[in-house]
């Protein structure tokens, strides 16, 4: 993932509150895949047996270089989905960090925010929750002539066939590609494959700290998984068919939406960048997002990413924010 650059830190206390362990335990495994309203249980997609156990650390470092006082900041971290069981172990903060606390801004996303009443200069918080991550990995139907695209949608579907920050889905160069790569003859999943190979084969890949549109994208002819992703959404959404950006640590790939033979809608993931995999998905990292249009409180603004945020009511050089994302163990 091009926009967010991730400092670990390797020093910290180990601590575990048994009352939070339960508390935040039964948040964590409250909301199930049924409830989300985004994923369906059919069967139209393979996910193994035998998920890749791993156990991962987010959090925020907060560091003031001068006095600063009412910090309320928010962290994005893992949910369930269907392929993806979470357990949350323990959590370690400072002793000026506040009680934490957990919430669903949308049913696509999870975070948790504290507050620091006070912070002196040069001082720093920490808050961090460890996860134990449960990821199935995804694998391609055996019958993909079933699939078919269009007709009614959900109410939850429907908002991913729109534009968003990144994705000009309705633009007018968007709409001459798509309608150049529609082709009458395939099939829906035939349609959707032809839109990802076209996307993989004729834009470069190349690197880039900064997020960019997919119309500079398709200027330049390259970009990273963020634009990569972004152009075969925005193709897919052209022409009718949902399709929405996944977020996990340091990488983005794609999700369409297809119907099945039983009239259930499911999503299929791809790997826009990196190795060919479509309609399946060997990625083990876990996923803290599904989406690519959301409000944050306090801004008009749509954002792609919902990404750490800090709040001061007195900070006036700023309080830095570093994000903490780390792997501490697979099995």
């Amino acid at each position: 993932m091009s926009n967010y650059k991730i400092k670990l830190i390797k020093n910290y206390k180990q601590a575990l509150f048994l009352v939070l362990f339960i508390q935040v335990s039964a948040i964590a495994q409250s909301q199930t895949p049924s409830e989300n309203g985004l994923l369906s249980s059919s069967l139209s997609k393979s996910i193994s047996e035998k998920p890749v156990e791993s156990v991962w650390e987010f959090g925020l470092k907060l560091t003031s270089p001068s006095d600063a006082r009412g910090i309320t900041a928010t962290v994005p971290i893992p949910m369930t989905w269907p392929e993806q069981e979470i357990e949350i172990l323990s959590e370690e903060k400072s002793d000026g960090v506040g009680a934490i606390r957990f919430k669903n801004p949308t049913k696509q996303t999870q975070q948790f925010s504290f507050s620091v009443n006070r912070m002196a200069a040069g001082t720093s918080e920490t808050a961090i929750i460890r996860f134990k991550i449960k990821k199935s990995l995804i694998t391609c139907p055996k019958n993909t002539s079933e699939f078919t695209s269009g007709g009614k949608l959900p109410s939850e579907v429907k908002p991913f066939l729109k534009p968003s920050p990144y994705i000009e889905s309705n633009s007018k160069e968007i709409r001459k590609i798509a309608s150049s790569l529609e082709d009458k003859s395939l099939n829906a999943w035939s349609q959707v494959e032809k839109n990802y190979t076209w996307v993989r084969e004729n834009i470069e890949y190349k690197f880039d700290k900064q997020i960019h549109s997919c119309l500079r994208a398709l200027e330049v002819k390259q970009g990273d998984c963020e634009e990569l992703s972004s152009l075969f959404i925005a193709i897919c959404r052209a022409q009718g068919i949902p399709a929405r950006a996944v977020w996990i640590p340091g990488h983005t790939y794609p999700e369409f939406y297809l119907t099945d033979a039983n009239q259930k809608g499911t999503w299929f993931p791809c790997q826009a960048a990196g190795s060919y995999a479509f309609g399946e998905m060997p990625e083990p990292r876990p996923i803290l997002q599904k989406g690519d249009r959301f409000r944050i409180a306090g801004q008009r603004q749509e954002v792609r990413y919902l990404r750490p945020t800090l709040i001061a009511k007195q900070a006036p050089q700023g309080v830095a924010i570093e994000w903490i994302s780390k792997q501490i163990s697979t099995e």
